[in-house]
């Protein structure tokens, strides 16, 4: 008897409850067999209208409302706000302020990466350097706390300046701390080069080639990891950042492995500006006068975020509350390029390969799904506003 051929095409549903995502997002692999041939997300179950929410608060309000788009990136997001409202008021910033941003804005970047670290490493089974990154993350976690008093979210900024001074003191604390965190990152990047296991599960995986990642729109460490040489701190410098020259960190290996070392290589230069800003901290005021009402205008806020570019579009229309504020994070950048390099490989390669870009799904989530007559139709809140459904944002 001829045997009939079998189907192996199948659609594995991950999400939007599920032990790998610590965050609810809803993917569809297709795959035949354990081969993946086609992937697709659904985004958008922890839109918390931020953005409209900002249309009804005050200037100085919506500071601290920004602050929690992304619990990891909080002093990033204050800083593209507060950098776009000092524009439109025409208001110049003490340069020690702008140091201290900087300074914040670094010391961030060092959580966020120590952070995703430990999550790709544990979404490929390996919890030891998952739990050795994260206790070594309290340090830098410490340090932030030592200089703001909180965490999570900073609240480091204010319109013109800067709450809080760094002491000597604080400096200090600060050089100890990244002395003793730049020796685990030269262990870090020993591990996920050399150990065989990891390099089995990293080098060659999702490959997006230069070309690739300059169509697909990526950015951030995603992108440098394909040799894409694009970062907001080199090309448009803001804060104190054209006083402190960022140095590139590249790499053309363009898959897995190459997003590891780029994000770890970065450490390194985030010690290095560290240090930089600390022994060369300007004197001066902390903050200037910002007015109540903010001219009318607009206006277009760039900054390097840990996961990479983020900008604001600002409003005003001349009174205390904005007009209209719209963000755009790296994350919603990047999920194009996962979900199409995912095509190829292997299932069981898909949870760190969703962990590589580093995605924030509370950050990126601006859309909503909407059924029309059996036609499935995504919508961003400006096209549901030209039919009316504003109440929802």
């Amino acid at each position: 008897m001829e045997s009939q051929p079998t189907n192996h095409r199948f659609v594995v549903p991950i999400g939007p409850q599920h032990p790998a995502l610590k965050e609810p997002g809803h993917f569809e692999f297709t795959v035949d067999g354990e081969i993946v041939t086609g992937a697709t997300a659904r985004l958008g179950y922890v839109h918390r209208g931020i953005e409209k929410g900002a249309e009804s608060r005050n200037w100085t309000q919506n500071l601290y409302l920004l602050e929690r788009v992304c619990g990891i990136c909080s002093h990033v997001h204050a800083t593209a706000y507060a950098l776009g409202v000092e524009k439109l008021a025409g208001v110049t910033v003490p340069p020690r302020a702008q140091a201290i941003r900087t300074l914040m804005a670094e010391l961030e970047r060092i959580h966020s990466h120590m952070l995703w670290l430990g999550v790709a490493a544990h979404e490929g089974g390996f919890d030891t350097l998952f739990m050795y990154s994260w206790r070594d993350r309290e340090t830098v976690m410490d340090l932030l706390e030592t200089l703001s008093g909180n965490r999570v979210h900073y609240s480091a900024n204010v319109l013109g300046g800067v709450k809080f001074d760094v002491t000597p003191e604080q400096a200090d604390q600060i050089r100890k701390g990244i002395a003793f965190l730049e020796e685990r990152t030269h262990y870090y990047l020993k591990v996920v080069t050399t150990d065989q296991t990891f390099v089995g599960r990293t080098r060659d995986v999702g490959r997006m080639s230069y070309a690739q990642a300059e169509e697909l729109g990526a950015v951030g460490p995603t992108a440098r990891a394909s040799g894409v040489k694009r970062d907001v701190r080199i090309e448009a410098p803001y804060a104190a950042y054209p006083e402190y020259p960022v140095e590139l960190v590249i790499d053309d290996g363009c898959d897995l492995m190459a997003r590891f070392v780029v994000r770890i290589k970065e450490l390194f230069e985030s010690f290095r500006l560290i240090r930089q800003i600390l022994d060369h901290l300007p004197e001066g005021e902390l903050t200037t006068r910002v007015p109540r009402r903010i001219p009318a205008g607009e206006t277009v806020s760039r900054v390097e975020a840990p996961r990479g570019e983020l900008f604001y579009f600002i409003k005003s229309n001349g009174t205390d509350m904005p007009e209209r504020i719209k963000i755009r994070t790296p994350s919603l950048c990047n999920w194009g390029s996962v979900l199409s390099v995912a095509v190829g490989y292997k299932l069981a390669d898909m949870p760190m390969l969703l962990a590589g870009i580093d995605p924030c799904f509370s950050c990126n989530d601006r859309m909503v799904h909407v059924k029309n007559d059996d036609r499935e139709q995504t919508w961003t809140w400006d096209g549901l506003r030209r039919y009316g459904i504003e109440y929802y944002r």
